[in-house]
């Protein structure tokens, strides 16, 4: 079994809390799980209608095609990812500490807990035509621009000491660098692990704030 089946076996198939959920539900669990698992080209609309165990004309009730059902469900994931990730800060308080804590946590436990759907929406991507993916984009930006305004108050602040080239700093790079890292914690995670979600969002957060030089 390749790498990428063992990251998703366990999810090949809709786990027991998501069954009797309504048709469009059931339909974008089992897309997730196939597309993570086989990879978007080879998966056809048989194959979804059969995992979740529904006619091939029920998907077409509610989205035109299989690119109509990939750009919903990878719009959807990361809409809420970006929703979770403004909540997290909005909350945190006033000290970038707090704030950048806050987002790491939120952030990591999400592709901890969302390993297949973190899998899906960045990998298969690539297959969206621009028009379908901008929006995708777009939040991607908003979430990046919330670790940037962070990084940012800190070093105003004197609170962030991060690296920097050539005697400049680059916050965008290093937000970029930082979501990189927080991202692909949805590779190679699993359940069951040595460490819990919330040990690994802490882990996150001390590599976090080392490494933008945050001041107890």
């Amino acid at each position: 079994m390749s790498k990428r089946k063992l990251a998703v076996a366990e999810s090949s198939s809709p786990p027991p809390e998501r069954e009797g959920r309504p048709p469009v539900e059931a339909i974008r669990a089992a897309a997730f799980a196939q597309f993570a698992e086989r990879g978007y080209p080879v998966v056809t609309v048989r194959d979804i209608m059969k995992a979740c165990g529904l006619t091939q004309g029920a998907l077409y009730n509610h989205f035109k095609s299989k690119d109509e059902l990939l750009h919903d469900i990878i719009a959807s994931t990361q809409a809420e990812l970006e929703r979770v990730c403004q909540q997290a800060v909005a909350g945190a308080g006033g000290d970038p500490r707090a704030k950048l804590a806050a987002f790491v946590r939120a952030y990591v436990v999400r592709h901890c807990r969302l390993r297949v759907e973190a899998l899906v929406a960045n990998r298969e991507i690539s297959w969206l035509d621009g028009e379908r993916v901008a929006d995708i984009r777009r939040s991607r930006r908003a979430i990046r621009d919330i670790v940037v305004g962070i990084l940012e108050e800190g070093v105003q602040r004197g609170l962030f000491d991060p690296p920097q080239v050539d005697g400049r700093h680059d916050l965008k790079a290093l937000a970029m660098a930082l979501l990189d890292q927080w991202t692909h914690v949805s590779m190679w995670y699993a359940p069951g692990s040595r460490l819990s979600e919330e040990q690994m969002a802490r882990l996150y957060v001390d590599m976090a704030s080392r490494a933008v030089g945050a001041r107890t």
